[in-house]
């Protein structure tokens, strides 16, 4: 059990962190110096919040970290709270990206992007050391491509750690645990919402549970609707982040973490006794098991982020706007 389910487990989740961080801090660095500035801005407005959430969460590959920046602002008082909600709708729509991206089952692809990263990166470090252009410095287009060129590496990385992951599926399916989560489950997807949710609030990546249940749902190991039960918990799971790092900030910062978490929980609730129905139509949508799952949590988040944006524009978030402003 521990050469073929522990060992590749941590081998593959230390992959796939190290690849999401690379991935994140390589994007951070290419818009974090705008992004501040980007969410004080253009955030006059919920709808316009949607937006700006949405892009930058699909952009840096990480809702945690604009949710994060958010309650900074706030705490700081750069940014009111009622400004951030329409932020929080908008990065459980563009985490989706990274959940579909896996979707596509293009695992096979982790090699050669980590080979054509790192000699990209290679490259733009030598042009940065042999200075071609001593009178004009180096050019300004180096650091953003060698910062590409880190994000594309850490997307290879979490590809090859996903494929780490998921090669435990058949040993898995035969433990005794996972016969007996199976049959529990079959008793009520509250099973899987709670699983979901503990695993993702453990370690922090609502990606890689989600990525370890395409692929368990992939073989056949386990029925599509439980995975989609999984898939709801992680959404409430990666509230846990949010909630640390507002933790001694200021009231206003605090809100914005439990917004998140109410959202979260409120939508999976909300769609818990639905689940048979969103799996038919995620399956409707789908080709393969694996974007059935990503899909599923695609339809999820967008839906939950329409139907709470209407609450976003009641008359008290206005008035609180102004007096936290002013």
């Amino acid at each position: 059990m521990i050469q073929s389910i522990v060992v590749p487990v941590l081998l593959g989740f230390a992959v796939f962190m190290c690849g999401m961080k690379l991935m994140e801090l390589a994007l951070h660095r290419l818009a974090g110096p705008y992004l501040s500035q980007a969410l004080q801005r253009t955030t006059k407005t919920p709808l316009h919040g949607l937006a700006v959430g949405t892009v930058s969460t699909a952009f840096l590959q990480s809702s945690t970290a604009v949710t994060v920046i958010s309650i900074g602002l706030v705490n700081a008082g750069l940014l009111s709270f009622p400004r951030t909600l329409g932020i929080i709708l908008g990065t459980n729509i563009g985490t989706c990206l990274t959940t579909e991206l896996i979707g596509l089952n293009i695992q096979s692809l982790s090699t050669p992007l980590l080979t054509a990263s790192i000699a990209v990166w290679l490259l733009t470090a030598l042009l940065g050391e042999v200075r071609i252009w001593p009178r004009l410095g180096n050019p300004r287009w180096l650091e953003p491509v060698r910062s590409a060129a880190v994000a594309v590496c850490g997307f290879g990385l979490l590809l090859a750690g996903l494929t780490l992951m998921q090669t435990i599926g058949p040993a898995v399916q035969e433990s005794a645990m996972f016969d007996w989560f199976i049959d529990k489950a079959a008793t009520g997807v509250w099973w899987g919402l709670a699983a979901g949710a503990i695993l993702t609030a453990a370690i922090h990546s609502s990606a890689a549970v989600i990525g370890l249940v395409m692929g368990f749902v992939t073989i056949g190991a386990m029925p599509p609707e439980l995975g989609v039960a999984l898939v709801l918990g992680a959404n409430i799971g990666t509230c846990v982040t949010a909630l640390l790092a507002s933790i001694g900030g200021s009231r206003s910062g605090q809100y914005v973490a439990y917004a998140h978490t109410i959202l979260n929980i409120g939508g999976a609730l909300l769609f818990l006794p639905l689940i048979s129905e969103l799996t038919a139509v995620s399956d409707w949508l789908s080709h393969s098991p694996a974007s059935q799952i990503a899909h599923a949590q695609t339809i999820f988040n967008i839906a939950c982020s329409v139907l709470a944006l209407p609450l976003c524009y009641m008359r008290a978030w206005r008035r609180l706007d102004t007096i936290e402003l002013h």
